[in-house]
Protein backbone atom coordinates (compact mmCIF):
# COMPACT_ATOMS: atom_id res chain seq x y z
CA UNK A 1 0.00 0.00 0.00
CA UNK A 2 1.18 3.34 -1.21
CA UNK A 3 -0.15 6.60 0.87
CA UNK A 4 1.02 10.13 0.53
CA UNK A 5 0.86 12.07 2.68
CA UNK A 6 0.60 15.92 2.63
CA UNK A 7 2.22 18.34 5.38
CA UNK A 8 4.35 15.51 6.12
CA UNK A 9 6.69 18.13 8.25
CA UNK A 10 4.42 18.91 10.64
CA UNK A 11 3.87 17.71 13.53
CA UNK A 12 1.10 15.64 12.76
CA UNK A 13 2.50 15.09 9.52
CA UNK A 14 5.88 13.78 10.63
CA UNK A 15 3.79 11.28 13.18
CA UNK A 16 1.81 9.60 10.50
CA UNK A 17 4.79 9.18 8.52
CA UNK A 18 6.60 7.71 11.62
CA UNK A 19 3.59 5.25 11.92
CA UNK A 20 2.97 4.48 8.27
CA UNK A 21 6.98 2.96 7.63
CA UNK A 22 6.64 1.38 11.31
CA UNK A 23 4.10 -0.65 9.60
CA UNK A 24 6.15 -1.18 6.11
CA UNK A 25 4.18 0.32 4.15
CA UNK A 26 5.34 2.82 0.82
CA UNK A 27 5.15 6.46 2.30
CA UNK A 28 5.39 9.91 -0.42
CA UNK A 29 5.61 12.33 2.13
CA UNK A 30 4.69 15.82 0.54
CA UNK A 31 5.60 19.06 1.82
CA UNK A 32 7.12 22.57 0.45
CA UNK A 33 10.58 21.88 1.99
CA UNK A 34 10.76 18.03 3.27
CA UNK A 35 14.42 18.73 4.29
CA UNK A 36 13.16 19.67 7.46
CA UNK A 37 12.04 15.25 7.57
CA UNK A 38 15.65 13.83 8.77
CA UNK A 39 13.56 10.29 8.51
CA UNK A 40 15.78 7.89 6.10
CA UNK A 41 13.62 4.66 5.05
CA UNK A 42 13.75 2.32 2.22
CA UNK A 43 10.14 3.25 1.78
CA UNK A 44 9.91 6.59 2.00
CA UNK A 45 9.91 9.30 -1.01
CA UNK A 46 10.11 12.83 -0.32
CA UNK A 47 8.64 15.13 -2.91
CA UNK A 48 9.04 19.02 -2.35
CA UNK A 49 5.81 20.72 -3.75
CA UNK A 50 3.45 23.84 -3.47
CA UNK A 51 0.24 22.61 -2.69
CA UNK A 52 -1.27 25.87 -4.76
CA UNK A 53 0.33 23.98 -7.77
CA UNK A 54 -2.39 21.72 -8.60
CA UNK A 55 -1.01 20.37 -11.61
CA UNK A 56 2.62 19.41 -10.32
CA UNK A 57 0.66 18.15 -7.32
CA UNK A 58 -1.70 16.09 -8.99
CA UNK A 59 1.20 14.41 -10.85
CA UNK A 60 3.50 13.25 -7.68
CA UNK A 61 0.07 12.07 -6.18
CA UNK A 62 -0.85 10.08 -9.23
CA UNK A 63 -0.31 5.96 -8.32
CA UNK A 64 -0.97 6.62 -4.37
CA UNK A 65 -3.63 4.13 -2.92
CA UNK A 66 -4.65 7.02 -0.35
CA UNK A 67 -3.74 10.44 0.06
CA UNK A 68 -3.90 11.68 3.89
CA UNK A 69 -3.99 15.85 4.02
CA UNK A 70 -2.22 17.61 7.41
CA UNK A 71 -2.04 21.09 5.45
CA UNK A 72 -2.17 24.07 7.61
CA UNK A 73 -1.36 27.15 6.63
CA UNK A 74 -0.07 28.38 10.19
CA UNK A 75 -1.79 29.06 13.42
CA UNK A 76 0.11 32.26 13.53
CA UNK A 77 -0.36 33.39 9.61
CA UNK A 78 -2.57 36.68 10.06
CA UNK A 79 -4.16 35.44 6.65
CA UNK A 80 -4.40 31.86 7.91
CA UNK A 81 -8.48 32.02 6.55
CA UNK A 82 -7.65 32.47 3.32
CA UNK A 83 -4.15 30.71 2.88
CA UNK A 84 -5.72 27.77 4.63
CA UNK A 85 -8.84 27.63 2.45
CA UNK A 86 -7.00 28.13 -0.77
CA UNK A 87 -4.56 25.30 0.54
CA UNK A 88 -7.55 22.69 1.33
CA UNK A 89 -9.19 23.27 -1.75
CA UNK A 90 -5.98 23.82 -4.22
CA UNK A 91 -4.98 19.79 -2.22
CA UNK A 92 -8.60 18.65 -2.87
CA UNK A 93 -8.82 19.43 -6.21
CA UNK A 94 -5.31 18.19 -7.31
CA UNK A 95 -6.40 14.79 -5.52
CA UNK A 96 -9.40 14.35 -8.10
CA UNK A 97 -7.07 15.35 -11.38
CA UNK A 98 -4.52 12.80 -9.83
CA UNK A 99 -7.14 9.89 -9.90
CA UNK A 100 -6.73 8.73 -6.33
CA UNK A 101 -10.24 8.14 -4.38
CA UNK A 102 -9.27 7.61 -0.71
CA UNK A 103 -8.61 10.85 0.77
CA UNK A 104 -8.93 11.52 4.23
CA UNK A 105 -8.41 15.42 5.94
CA UNK A 106 -6.94 16.25 9.48
CA UNK A 107 -9.37 18.98 9.99
CA UNK A 108 -9.74 20.61 13.62
CA UNK A 109 -11.90 19.80 17.07
CA UNK A 110 -13.73 22.99 16.19
CA UNK A 111 -16.30 21.07 13.40
CA UNK A 112 -16.97 18.80 16.57
CA UNK A 113 -20.61 19.55 17.52
CA UNK A 114 -21.97 19.13 21.72
CA UNK A 115 -25.28 20.06 21.81
CA UNK A 116 -25.87 20.43 18.05
CA UNK A 117 -23.45 23.40 18.13
CA UNK A 118 -20.15 22.96 16.79
CA UNK A 119 -17.02 23.94 19.22
CA UNK A 120 -15.69 27.05 16.96
CA UNK A 121 -19.29 28.60 17.08
CA UNK A 122 -18.72 28.68 21.32
CA UNK A 123 -18.46 31.60 23.10
CA UNK A 124 -15.42 29.88 25.06
CA UNK A 125 -13.29 29.38 21.73
CA UNK A 126 -9.97 30.35 21.75
CA UNK A 127 -10.15 33.71 19.60
CA UNK A 128 -6.56 33.25 18.56
CA UNK A 129 -7.38 29.88 16.43
CA UNK A 130 -10.66 31.03 15.69
CA UNK A 131 -10.03 32.22 11.85
CA UNK A 132 -8.42 29.07 11.34
CA UNK A 133 -10.88 26.80 12.67
CA UNK A 134 -13.47 28.55 11.17
CA UNK A 135 -11.36 27.99 7.55
CA UNK A 136 -11.53 24.14 8.18
CA UNK A 137 -15.09 24.05 9.23
CA UNK A 138 -16.08 26.21 6.11
CA UNK A 139 -13.51 24.04 4.20
CA UNK A 140 -15.72 20.85 5.44
CA UNK A 141 -18.91 21.92 4.23
CA UNK A 142 -17.52 22.25 0.86
CA UNK A 143 -15.74 18.48 0.92
CA UNK A 144 -19.41 16.91 1.80
CA UNK A 145 -20.66 17.90 -1.90
CA UNK A 146 -17.70 16.06 -3.33
CA UNK A 147 -18.86 13.45 -4.96
CA UNK A 148 -16.50 11.95 -6.62
CA UNK A 149 -13.92 10.90 -4.04
CA UNK A 150 -14.38 8.39 -1.15
CA UNK A 151 -13.36 11.38 1.14
CA UNK A 152 -13.42 10.83 5.35
CA UNK A 153 -12.75 14.30 7.47
CA UNK A 154 -11.03 13.57 11.05
CA UNK A 155 -11.19 15.95 13.77
CA UNK A 156 -8.82 15.48 16.15
CA UNK A 157 -9.50 15.46 20.00
CA UNK A 158 -9.77 19.35 21.80
CA UNK A 159 -6.62 18.41 23.48
CA UNK A 160 -4.15 16.81 21.05
CA UNK A 161 -1.23 18.99 21.05
CA UNK A 162 2.84 19.13 22.16
CA UNK A 163 3.08 18.36 25.18
CA UNK A 164 0.93 15.35 26.08
CA UNK A 165 3.26 12.37 27.23
CA UNK A 166 0.99 9.38 26.76
CA UNK A 167 2.99 8.55 23.56
CA UNK A 168 1.89 6.01 21.77
CA UNK A 169 -0.86 3.33 23.95
CA UNK A 170 -2.32 1.76 20.64
CA UNK A 171 -5.49 2.58 22.29
CA UNK A 172 -8.66 4.97 21.43
CA UNK A 173 -12.11 5.05 20.89
CA UNK A 174 -13.62 6.33 17.64
CA UNK A 175 -16.99 8.93 17.47
CA UNK A 176 -18.37 10.67 14.70
CA UNK A 177 -19.43 14.35 14.82
CA UNK A 178 -18.95 15.04 18.77
CA UNK A 179 -16.04 14.66 20.77
CA UNK A 180 -15.20 11.65 22.88
CA UNK A 181 -14.47 12.06 26.26
CA UNK A 182 -13.01 10.33 28.73
CA UNK A 183 -14.02 9.52 32.33
CA UNK A 184 -12.70 12.61 33.74
CA UNK A 185 -14.79 14.62 31.16
CA UNK A 186 -11.92 15.26 28.79
CA UNK A 187 -11.39 14.74 24.89
CA UNK A 188 -7.73 14.27 25.04
CA UNK A 189 -5.07 12.01 21.92
CA UNK A 190 -1.85 11.72 22.22
CA UNK A 191 0.01 12.52 17.96
CA UNK A 192 1.59 8.70 18.00
CA UNK A 193 -2.36 7.51 18.75
CA UNK A 194 -4.09 9.97 16.71
CA UNK A 195 -1.79 8.25 13.75
CA UNK A 196 -2.64 4.97 14.77
CA UNK A 197 -6.24 6.20 14.30
CA UNK A 198 -5.76 7.55 10.87
CA UNK A 199 -3.13 5.07 9.50
CA UNK A 200 -6.07 2.45 10.22
CA UNK A 201 -8.67 4.21 8.92
CA UNK A 202 -6.38 4.18 5.73
CA UNK A 203 -5.97 0.40 5.60
CA UNK A 204 -9.60 -0.66 6.56
CA UNK A 205 -11.68 2.34 5.93
CA UNK A 206 -14.91 2.72 8.01
CA UNK A 207 -15.94 6.55 7.38
CA UNK A 208 -16.16 7.15 3.82
CA UNK A 209 -18.17 10.30 3.18
CA UNK A 210 -18.19 10.97 6.93
CA UNK A 211 -16.69 12.75 9.85
CA UNK A 212 -14.98 11.22 12.21
CA UNK A 213 -12.80 11.64 15.79
CA UNK A 214 -11.24 9.54 18.26
CA UNK A 215 -9.56 10.08 21.98
CA UNK A 216 -9.20 8.03 24.78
Amino acid sequence: MKIAIIGATGFVGKALVNEALERGLQVLAVARDTSKLTIANDHLIKENVDVNDIDTLAKVLTGSDVVISSFNAGWTNPNIYEDNSKGLDSIEAAVVQSGVKHYIVIGGAGTLQIDGKQLVDGPDFPAEIKPGATSVRDYYNRLKENKVLDWTFFSPAIEMHPGITTGRTGKYRTGTTSPVFNAAGRSVLSVEDLSIALIDEAQNPQFIKQQFTAAY
